[in-house]
C-alpha cells in the first residue's frame, strides 16, 4: 500500500495550500475536486481552487464515487489529493436523505484505501471542536463527518492538523 496522508484543521486554515505543497514533490498529480458549483460563492471558490493548481494536476471532479475516481486516476498519477471530504459528504446528504446515517459510496471509498497504487493525500475539515450545532441537520451533519474522518485516520500513515496556516503532524507511521 502506498502512502496515505490526512490534512484536517478549521476552515481557511490552510489545508488545502498544505497539500498542494505536499503534492509539489511529486512529477505527476492528480486531483479529485468533490464541489458542486450550485451557486456564486462556490463556483468562485472553484475558480480560486483551479487557479491554485496552475494546470499543474490531472483533475476529476467527482461530488459522489470517490472510490470509482480513485480507481480512474491512479495509474496515470504518483499523487492524488482529494479535496474535500467535508464537502464530499454534504453531496451524499443531499443525494440520499438528510436523515441517513451511513452511504455505500464511503464503504465503497474506505475499502479502496486498502487497495491503492499511488500517494494520497486527503482534506477534510474538523468540523466537531466548535460549538454544538442548533439544528438536528447540522448536528448530523458534524457526528457523520466525525466518523468519516476517524476512519479515514485509521488508515492514514499520516494525519496532519492545520491551525492558522501552521501544520502539526498528529500522526506519523514509518
Amino acid at each position: 500500500m502506498k502512502k496515505i496522508t490526512l490534512i484536517t484543521g478549521g476552515s481557511r486554515s490552510g489545508k488545502s495550500s498544505y497539500a498542494l505543497d505536499i503534492a509539489s514533490e511529486y512529477d505527476k498529480r492528480g486531483f479529485i475536486a468533490t464541489a458542486i458549483p450550485f451557486d456564486d460563492e462556490m463556483k468562485k471558490r472553484i475558480k480560486n481552487h483551479q487557479a491554485e493548481r496552475e494546470n499543474k494536476f490531472v483533475t476529476v471532479e467527482e461530488p459522489h464515487n470517490l472510490a470509482e475516481a480513485i480507481t480512474d486516476l491512479q495509474d496515470d498519477v504518483n499523487v492524488i489529493i482529494i479535496d474535500c471530504i467535508s464537502v464530499w459528504l454534504g453531496n451524499l446528504l443531499f443525494k440520499h436523505g438528510e436523515t441517513k446515517n451511513k452511504f455505500d459510496e464511503v464503504n465503497k471509498f474506505l475499502n479502496r484505501l486498502n487497495k491503492i497504487n499511488c500517494d494520497i493525500i486527503i482534506v477534510t475539515n474538523e468540523v466537531g471542536m466548535g460549538i454544538i450545532p442548533d439544528n438536528k441537520l447540522a448536528r448530523h451533519y458534524r457526528d457523520i463527518a466525525g466518523f468519516i474522518n476517524q476512519q479515514i485516520a485509521k488508515f492514514a500513515h499520516e494525519v496532519i492538523l492545520m491551525i492558522s496556516g501552521i501544520p502539526l503532524k498528529i500522526k506519523e507511521l514509518k
